[in-house]
Order: structure tokens, then C-alpha cells, then sequence
């Protein structure tokens, strides 16, 4: 809520809530370039299961993990310091990583199911932030 200065004021839950988000979201995009980095130089690193509906490359895979985390970081960065279009960014971004998790499951299915899960968590703490600011206007 906006005080007498115009300086919007959040509850220390919501705060703290869309802080995990941050650092979770930032934590994912560390770890989204970790393994585009591996299948981009390595890809023998993964094995693929046979004739799965979403076979694409492995490189191409590696390079979109990489892309996506390496905007995932900065936005990660910029939710830990408030900024107000960080937390729409943040929330798509998890988004995004989920489903390229989801379709990188044949590859690496307990890291992809580690990883997706923790998207979620991030999307659940931004979204308690964005929900204050809606109802506390």
C-alpha cells in the first residue's frame, strides 16, 4: 500500500515471499545454463529414450536451457531488488523453463522433474506478491 510519500508498502509476508522468488528463480536460471552449457559442449552427457514425441536435437536444446537461463538470472536479480516488471517477467519465466523441462524429461527425467518443480515454487512466490499488489491498492 502506497504511503504518505507515494512509496509502496508490502506485508513482510509478501516481501519475503517474492524475495524466495527471486533468489529461486535467479537459483534456476544458474541452473537452466549449467545444463544448456552440457549438452551444448557435451551432449553424449545426456541419453535419450526411444522415439519420444518431442526428439529435437540435443544442441538445440542445450542452446534454448542456456538462452532461457541466462534471462532468467538478471530477472531473478531484479525481483530480489523490487522491481515492479521483474515479478510478470519472473512468473513467464518459470513458466517458460517448466515446459522446457517438461519437454526435456526423456533426457534427464529426475533433474527435470527437480527443476520443475522448484518453477513452480518460484510462480507460487511471485504470484503471492502480485496478489497483494491487486488487492491492496
Amino acid at each position: 500500500m502506497p504511503d504518505a510519500d507515494g512509496i509502496s508498502r508490502h506485508s513482510g509476508w509478501a516481501t519475503g515471499v517474492s524475495f524466495f522468488g527471486g533468489i529461486v528463480l535467479a537459483t534456476v536460471g544458474v541452473f537452466q545454463v549449467l545444463q544448456g552449457l552440457s549438452a551444448v559442449l557435451n551432449d553424449t552427457v545426456f541419453v535419450p529414450t526411444q522415439s519420444y514425441v518431442f526428439e529435437l536435437d540435443l544442441t538445440l536444446w542445450g542452446w534454448i536451457h542456456l538462452a532461457v537461463g541466462v534471462v532468467a538470472v538478471p530477472v531473478g536479480i531484479a525481483i530480489l531488488v523490487g522491481r515492479p516488471w521483474a515479478f510478470f517477467s519472473g512468473i513467464f519465466l518459470a513458466v517458460l523453463s517448466a515446459v522446457t523441462q517438461f519437454v526435456f524429461l526423456p533426457y534427464y527425467p529426475l533433474w527435470a522433474l527437480t527443476i520443475i518443480a522448484i518453477d513452480v515454487a518460484a510462480i507460487w512466490a511471485l504470484s503471492i506478491r502480485l496478489r497483494e499488489d491487486w488487492t491492496n491498492p
